[in-house]
């Protein structure tokens, strides 16, 4: 017996929609026979990532409702009863034994519908504080997955289960080696290595910091490694040299975890759990411009550990080169940051998040 079906729903972002193809993956790792079937947001991104990974994916016509008064607001009760329509029209169609929720609009009506008809319910919450949608889905659901501790604030503490976020499995095996990584950016093997991640779009703000702060890391004898982001490559592009390497896009971020000795980077749920197994000295700089402010919660939750540190955009002027500087010159505030970050890793996620789905299933 193997023949299971399994509804996956989540999106809006990368970080919803990549712990769904994750959890897609292992199950049919461990089911080879399994069907899968996601369901998404129309004209949002996962509509062409899930079809990149190999899987079918339905779109609802959904969006969110505006926090601030907006006329978009008038369409969503429509929106919003249409979804409804479509997704008990999947669920029936495609009779799920388990349906996934990883967070975004689209999750919201297609759990509500499966658990209604008596279907179990995951879902998986990446950030330490939880959004809108797991939210109201918590009484819905059997089980949820989620990342940081302290998570009973959101939600019912007898269907909490801390597995950790997925990550890209090439990432819990990193085995290149230093001189590896440095040679392939074709950096000096002695100068120390800052590594700046803006996400795969990129961040104006970071990307700013960055190009005012080229002399002041000039200044240590520091080399850079700048994801500056595809919308900002052609801007920046001007600046590599032979201790500047500005990328669009990583192909190879085992390469720049490993050539790193510091990282700066945002602070999104999929970053975070991925630099903790890398377990580097981190400043993080949250984006401000993100649901329920998640990245600045995400990034305190560490900063409460030791495990990292936290500037907010609007103090990067005044506060940057002095947090900077004060980590570069202590090799204990390094190695401290470092320890306690790798303590938060866990690398397994994947697997303990199938492992609770595979609960769920009538196993005979």
């Amino acid at each position: 017996m193997g023949n299971y079906r399994f509804i996956l729903s989540g999106g809006g972002t990368g970080g919803h929609i990549y712990p769904a193809i994750a959890i897609a993956n292992e199950l049919k790792k461990r089911y080879p026979d399994a069907r899968f079937l996601f369901v998404g947001a129309e004209g949002r991104m996962e509509m062409e990532k899930v079809p990149m990974a190999g899987y079918k994916i339905i779109g609802l016509q959904i969006a969110g409702f505006q926090r601030k008064l907006s006329t978009k607001n008038l369409s969503f009760p429509f929106k919003l009863l249409k979804s409804l329509n479509k997704a008990k029209k999947i669920v029936s169609e495609f009779n799920p034994d388990v349906v996934i929720g990883t967070g975004g609009f689209a999750s919201g009506p297609v759990l509500r519908v499966a658990s209604n008809k008596g279907i179990p319910c995951v879902l998986q919450e990446q950030n330490s504080y939880a959004g809108v949608t797991n939210k109201l889905l918590k009484s819905k659901v059997a089980k949820i997955c989620v990342a940081y501790d302290g998570m009973d604030a959101f939600f019912p503490s007898e269907k909490i289960i801390k597995t950790g976020n997925p990550v890209r499995g090439n990432l819990t095996e990193i085995n290149c080696t230093k001189n590896d990584s440095l040679g392939f950016y074709r950096l000096n093997l002695r100068m120390p290595t800052v590594l700046i991640l803006g996400g795969s779009l990129g961040s104006r703000r970071i990307n700013q910091l960055v190009e005012a702060k080229l002399g002041f890391f000039a200044k240590y004898d520091i080399q850079v490694i700048w994801q500056c982001g595809k919308l900002y490559y052609e801007e920046y592009k001007k600046y590599q040299s032979d201790t500047v390497k500005v990328e669009d896009f990583m192909h190879r971020m085992d390469f720049a975890y490993t050539a790193a000795d510091f990282i700066i980077s945002r602070a999104g749920a999929g970053s975070v759990s991925e630099l903790s197994i890398v377990g580097k000295p981190t400043i993080f700089i949250p984006s401000p411009n993100v649901a329920e402010d998640h990245q600045t919660k995400n990034a305190q939750a560490l900063v409460e550990k030791e495990a990292a540190i936290l500037i907010k955009e609007k103090d990067l002027d005044a506060e940057f080169e002095k947090v900077f500087e004060a980590l570069f010159l202590s090799e204990t505030d390094q190695q401290k940051l470092g320890q306690n970050f790798s303590k938060m890793a866990l690398p397994k996620a994947t697997e303990h998040i199938v492992d609770e789905i595979e609960k769920l299933l009538n196993l005979e």
